[in-house]
């Protein structure tokens, strides 16, 4: 076994980008189908604060939050990933 074989995606800069595409989108689709998962799961009466958001909860909070604010830019990256994983990458 070389190194070469052993690179993770944290290591190899286009599965690194797609990586993080797919992890935008998903944490935008699901924050679309079920706005209260990343808040703690709690549905907020009018007038109450939001919950502190804390650990894992507060990354996926803003992947969520680029997927949604970004979505334009998002998807001509993923467009740009898909061409380059089928056409280009080897």
């Amino acid at each position: 076994i070389t190194l070469t074989t052993l690179m993770t995606a944290i290591f190899d800069l286009s599965s690194l980008v797609t990586v993080l595409l797919l992890l935008v989108c998903t944490c935008a689709y699901i924050r679309e189908i079920r706005p209260t998962t990343f808040d703690g799961g709690k549905v907020l009466q009018p007038g109450q604060q939001l919950l502190p958001r804390e650990g894992i909860w507060v990354f996926l909070w803003r992947l969520s939050r680029i997927g949604e604010r970004m979505s334009p830019y998002i998807s001509l990256g993923c467009s740009l990933m898909v061409i380059h994983i089928l056409f280009l990458k080897g």
